[in-house]
């Protein structure tokens, strides 16, 4: 038994019949087709996860040196005076 209760048998002979109705020529370019069409999702998921990491990149670095003006600006304001 196979999946689901379906032999090895019964898989062959459906593949039999589906490459009767549509011929391997027709089989094989839609193989292709359906191949190119994951590469292509895969490579635009994979595009997406690089513009997040960028993104998130620049975000830090804009924020580190905000903060880093901020801390200027409130030094010169607030000077420290120790007196000793």
């Amino acid at each position: 038994m196979g999946l689901g209760g379906i032999g090895i048998w019964q898989l062959l002979i459906v593949f039999a019949i589906v490459v009767m109705l549509f011929g391997t020529k027709k089989l094989r370019s839609l193989g292709g087709d359906l191949g190119s069409a994951i590469k292509g999702f895969k490579s635009a998921v994979n595009d997406d996860k690089d513009k997040e990491e960028d993104e998130d990149g620049e975000k830090s670095l804009e924020q580190q040196q905000s903060e880093s003006i901020i801390d200027v600006k409130a030094q010169s304001e607030h000077p420290t005076d120790k007196k000793s």
